[in-house]
């Protein structure tokens, strides 16, 4: 795949889909940062993930939990943000699903972790707004990242980009007004 080109990433996505093993190995070379076509794997595993099956990552969230903080650049942290705000998304619906049955507090620490590195750290406005969505979601039960994540966004995040700016904002009105619910 020479770019991510929806038509390119929807090829590759078909051949994964088809074949089962091969979406580990997907897995496998997306976390495989030194290799050259890490961020391609990364862009293919998103759009497989948000366009197709989420339960696709199901099986390998121990690996995708593990090696996420393992990222380098933003062209695959930004796909692996969406796949976590897309979890997190997935996890805090009302009805059952696999995403509640198979992701752990495990894995949900690691994406907190990870999460909160991303927003210390020089990203892209897309890996931001992912992660302050998906913090956002983990920060239901657990009432210290919705402090942190205020936090970082009233101090640092919302004098970034207006991109930035106006997530951040919707940010803090949602953990406003889910502190006013939980009173």
């Amino acid at each position: 795949m020479e770019n991510p080109r929806k038509e390119n990433r929807q090829r590759v996505a078909n051949l994964v889909i088809e074949n089962e093993k091969l979406f580990k190995e997907l897995v496998s070379i997306t976390f495989d940062v030194e290799n050259k076509v890490s961020n391609k794997a990364a862009w293919v595993l998103e759009w497989i993930c948000t366009r197709h099956y989420l339960k696709c990552i199901l099986p390998h969230l121990e690996e995708f939990s593990q090696k996420i903080s393992t990222l380098k650049f933003d062209s695959a942290i930004r796909p692996c943000a969406k796949i976590c705000e897309h979890l997190a998304t997935a996890y805090y619906l009302k009805n059952e699903n696999k995403v509640k049955e198979k992701l752990t507090k495990t894995h949900i620490n690691a994406f907190i972790v990870t999460g909160f590195d991303w927003l210390i750290t020089p990203q892209k406005i897309a890996v931001r707004a992912y992660t302050m969505t998906f913090l956002y979601l983990f920060g239901i039960e657990n009432d210290w990242i919705h402090l942190e994540l205020k936090y970082l966004i009233e101090t640092k995040i919302i004098h970034e980009s207006k991109g930035c700016r106006a997530r951040g904002k919707h940010i803090l009105e949602l953990i406003e007004k889910h502190r006013k619910s939980t009173l």
